[in-house]
């Protein structure tokens, strides 16, 4: 598929072909093969679900100095391809701010929005933004502060040891997560989407992974206090990877976000709950996540 400047996006379309349309985005770093129910589900489900490498990820080309807001042209470019109408979004993690500069951006094309396990923006006032967070993550988002060479030095090794071996990535989540976490990466199958996401979404370089990281901790480009399309809003409040903190802080400022902070829970909690997101973002009858 062709983005609006002529740059390639790898897509995934998967489910129900006749179902609701949601547009997912992956987490950071990620690939369109990020982890998501199984097709069989999604067309019980009733849901056509729409997912795609982000620049610089998997087979999708790279676009040099991106913002978080960028996304909504690639997403709407998407949608055109496809002939959808208006659609859902849903992003995990580093996906969660991109779902919703889709929801702030694109009101005429989306229904409803859901960030999960998501981040504030970079100098989020009244928000510590570094409170509750793995030194990982800690070192990984300060280093982005110092400019995009940094960030690119330290992500490309990173890369480069996935390639080589991605098993040892989700094994190593392992050691950083609490138990409840421990619990969803310690299925098999879960394990195999994860492997299978971070392979595709390294495959030639670390180039998403670093925009992704850069673009997160720059300006976003948008203002979630300017999102008017009904947002959902779901955090573990064990989560050590993107803190429930920066879920809460959206939630006041998102105009009538729905949030759910979900006790014995972290991040690999959105996992268990996507599902019930799907049906949430699908249809004003289903009951609310959490």
């Amino acid at each position: 598929m062709v983005a609006s400047d002529g740059r390639r996006l790898a897509v995934e379309d998967s489910g129900n072909p006749d179902g609701y349309p949601i547009v997912l985005l992956h987490g950071t770093p990620g690939s369109r093969f990020g982890p998501s129910p199984r097709a069989g589900v999604l067309y019980r489900l009733g849901i056509r679900l729409i997912s795609f490498d982000r620049p610089g990820y998997g087979h999708s080309e790279r676009r040099p100095d991106r913002t978080v807001s960028d996304v909504a042209s690639d997403v709407e470019a998407i949608a055109a391809a496809l002939g959808l109408g208006r659609f859902g979004v849903v992003g995990r993690s580093g996906g969660a701010p991109h779902a919703l500069a889709c929801a702030a951006l694109l009101p005429h094309r989306i229904t409803r929005a859901a960030a999960l396990v998501g981040l504030a923006p970079p100098g989020a006032e009244g928000l510590h933004w570094f409170d509750g967070m793995h030194e990982s993550n800690i070192v990984e988002y300060g280093v982005a502060r110092t400019g995009r060479i940094a960030v690119a030095a330290r992500l490309t090794v990173a890369a480069e040891q996935i390639r080589a071996d991605p098993f040892s990535k989700v094994l190593g989540l392992r050691e950083q997560v609490p138990e409840s976490d421990r619990k969803v990466v310690a299925d098999d199958g879960i394990r195999r989407m994860l492997v299978r996401n971070f392979a595709e979404g390294l495959r030639e370089s670390a180039d998403g992974w670093v925009d992704d990281v850069v673009a997160l901790t720059s300006a976003w480009g948008f203002d979630p206090a300017d999102i008017t399309v009904p947002t959902l809003l779901w955090h573990g409040e064990d989560d050590v990877f993107s803190p429930a903190g920066h879920t809460s802080w959206l939630g006041s400022r998102i105009p009538g976000a729905l949030v759910r902070i979900q006790p014995d829970a972290a991040h690999f909690g959105a996992l268990d709950v996507l599902p019930e997101v799907l049906l949430w973002l699908r249809s004003a009858e289903a009951p609310d996540p959490g």
